[in-house]
């Protein structure tokens, strides 16, 4: 990870006048349009770039993200840098991660003069979480963040899985991504993003984010979705195991839990009818029908000899 930049004022010689304007209001289409064309940058469809372009929604994200003075904010995929002047209104300091280089560039333009700001060029999936921690304080901090869509789920199971002390993470994702960690046992949706997801915060959308507030639009519907953290909703011995089985039960949907269990684990079909049984089970239940509990269930059964 590239060390933490702070922006300084000594960019502010070569700004050009119309720069300056737009720097302070880049959540409108005309304003990103025009910063986009002087850099000679153009939203990179790779990288999922879809920038906030509605004053009033960037408002509710913030609002969503409840944060404080006394907060140190996380935001992933920065962008321009709309959202990121409104944390930095609410925050005691924010830092904001953006692996394309044009954009970390940019951002030195329309965040310039906010001392609560650091901006570091680099990939979130790929950065030192113990140096990215320590730019946040290296207390509690809380994440905020329109994430880009094509790796949502890689950047929420990082933070999930990574044991740094987020209070909560409010996230601009795919409708369908929310609805996949908001999901019950037997819903089409439900599988392992649900179960890691709840394992680890409480998780409730928010509001909806009509298409119209991006530029380019996207695609897909958007939803604002918060995770608050909290200890873990069941006991496991041993975590790992947890996932390992919950990854496998989702493997093949169409397979009952013992036939994905026994090739996902290795463990032959009768050692998983086993599992199965210690839980109190049918032998034919499949995976999307399980509560966390019983998930848990069957994890303590496996570490118990297995593990």
């Amino acid at each position: 990870m590239r060390s933490p930049k702070k922006l300084r004022a000594r960019n502010k010689k070569r700004l050009l006048p119309q720069i300056v304007g737009i720097m302070k209001d880049i959540s409108s289409p005309a304003a990103v349009k025009a910063l986009l064309k002087e850099r000679g940058l153009s939203p990179n469809k790779q990288l999922g770039q879809n920038f906030l372009v509605d004053t009033n929604m960037i408002n509710k994200i913030a609002d969503a993200a409840e944060v404080t003075k006394a907060d140190a904010v996380l935001e992933i995929g920065p962008g321009l840098g709309a959202l990121t002047q409104e944390l930095s209104e609410r925050a005691g300091s924010v830092v904001a991660v953006e692996i394309d280089s044009g954009l970390a560039q940019a951002l030195e333009t329309t965040l310039l003069g906010r001392e609560n700001i650091t901006v570091i060029h680099a990939d979130f999936l790929k950065c030192d979480l113990a140096e990215l921690h320590h730019a946040l304080g290296g207390g509690s901090f809380k994440v905020a963040a329109n994430l880009p869509y094509y790796i949502t789920t890689a950047i929420i199971m990082r933070i999930l899985e990574s044991g740094l002390p987020y209070v909560s993470m409010s996230f601009l994702v795919q409708k369908e991504v929310a609805d996949r960690m908001a999901a019950f046992p037997g819903t089409k949706s439900y599988g392992s993003l649900s179960i890691a997801v709840q394992y680890y915060t409480n998780v409730q959308v928010v509001l909806s984010v009509p298409r119209g507030c991006f530029l380019p639009p996207p695609g897909v519907d958007s939803v604002v979705v918060r995770l608050t953290a909290r200890p873990p909703k069941v006991a496991v011995p041993k975590v790992e195991d947890f996932f390992r089985i919950t990854r496998a039960a989702f493997a093949m949907r169409r397979k009952t839990l013992a036939n994905n269990l026994a090739q996902g684990l290795g463990i032959g079909k009768d050692r998983a009818q086993q599992l199965i049984r210690a839980a109190n089970l049918p032998e034919n239940v499949r995976g999307e029908e399980l509560s966390l509990e019983q998930f848990a269930e069957i994890a303590r059964a496996y570490t118990q000899v297995d593990g």
